[in-house]
């Protein structure tokens, strides 16, 4: 308590990656980073403090659905805008097996499309 009896309150980081369990329902499947198996992580290459931060995980369920957990600043893919104002936030999102493939691509994640999709590839 500060002088006064007033309580301060402590602001959370937008960036909680020490404590990255999500959960959420969408169209009725629930997406949960605690149950999922993790497969891959990004980081961008902005400084942890910098508003364009951001980084992504990669999760597989056990019946086989690929989502991607990610968070960021409030100048990363992953920011909300409350009116003229931006936050950082983080989200959920479902994708298919092109879409893990095309993300693994945009992100160099050359191990992760070897060992889960050899036959997606092709030698020069």
């Amino acid at each position: 308590m500060q002088a006064g009896g007033f309580k301060t309150r402590h602001r959370q980081s937008a960036l909680r990656s020490r404590r990255p369990d999500m959960k959420k329902v969408i169209d009725r499947v629930i997406y949960d980073t605690e149950k999922a198996e993790k497969i891959a992580e990004y980081e961008s290459n902005h400084n942890r403090g910098d508003f364009h931060f951001f980084e992504e995980t990669l999760y597989r369920t056990q019946k086989g659905n690929w989502f991607l957990h990610g968070e960021g600043g409030p100048a990363s893919p992953y920011c909300e805008t409350f009116g003229n104002s931006t936050s950082g936030s983080e989200d959920l999102i479902p994708m298919d097996e092109d879409e893990v493939i095309e993300w693994c691509e945009r992100r160099q994640l050359i191990t992760v499309l070897m060992e889960r999709f050899p036959e997606a590839l092709e030698e020069a």
